[in-house]
């Protein structure tokens, strides 16, 4: 069975990050956007991925970051990797990349098939993708605002580009998720939520249960 990658976005406690840990996330996202209940300092999350090292990929989500909040963020978290979840240009991604030394993922919004005629240009210069559902009108939130794009979109997508599938997902719609859009990465926040921004547990749990249930199918 091919290895799938699993992010837990959006943590901010302590009692989370050890849910995401103990079911087996290889990937721990921090996200530093004032606008979003899921926002948290770099000196916290500095603090919370040193409980990570070793054990998952500590990634610092951003969007439209200039170079002084980047150059914080990584001072005080020291992440593996950068996600830029804004509308930054490749040329902006580029930039990030050769400024810190660290791997990229660049987010990119979804709702039809022509939205993801970007994806060629980025996947040539970020490390990875991830393709996210576009947000509600109204929303000042790029992501984690608990809402799909269908994912038979993604079928035609040309199978080099590497991309991580976000965006309204949870326990129950995993399985579908993983049947059709067969991504190499999942990325999960609002999904694992009792509330906006705070994650449960006893979700994040149930997500990492619904999720190794719907490989033992596919495996079948």
């Amino acid at each position: 069975m091919e290895k799938l990658d699993i992010k837990i976005c959006g943590l901010k406690t302590d009692d989370a990050l050890a849910a995401a840990l103990a079911g087996g996330a290889s990937h721990v996202g921090f996200i530093f956007f004032p606008k979003s209940p899921r926002n948290i300092a770099p000196s916290e999350a500095g603090r919370l991925r040193l409980a990570a090292s070793g054990r998952a990929k500590a990634v610092a989500v951003t969007v439209d970051a200039g170079d002084a909040l980047l150059d914080g963020i990584v001072a005080a978290m020291a992440p593996d990797l950068l996600q830029l979840h804004g509308a930054e240009s490749v040329e902006r991604v580029a930039e990030v990349k050769a400024r810190y030394g660290l791997p990229v993922i660049k987010a990119l919004s979804v709702r039809e098939t022509v939205d993801l005629a970007a994806a060629r240009a980025y996947a040539g210069v970020a490390d990875r993708l991830l393709f996210d559902a576009k947000p509600p009108k109204g929303s000042e939130l790029p992501g984690g605002n608990g809402v799909s794009f269908d994912w038979r979109l993604l079928a035609g997508i040309d199978r080099g580009i590497d991309y991580l599938l976000s965006g309204g997902l949870n326990a129950a719609n995993i399985g579908q998720a993983l049947s059709l859009a067969r991504p190499s990465g999942i990325d999960i926040s609002s999904g694992v939520e009792s509330a906006p921004g705070v994650k449960d547990p006893a979700l994040i749990a149930a997500f990492f249960r619904a999720v190794a249930a719907a490989r033992d199918k596919t495996a079948a």
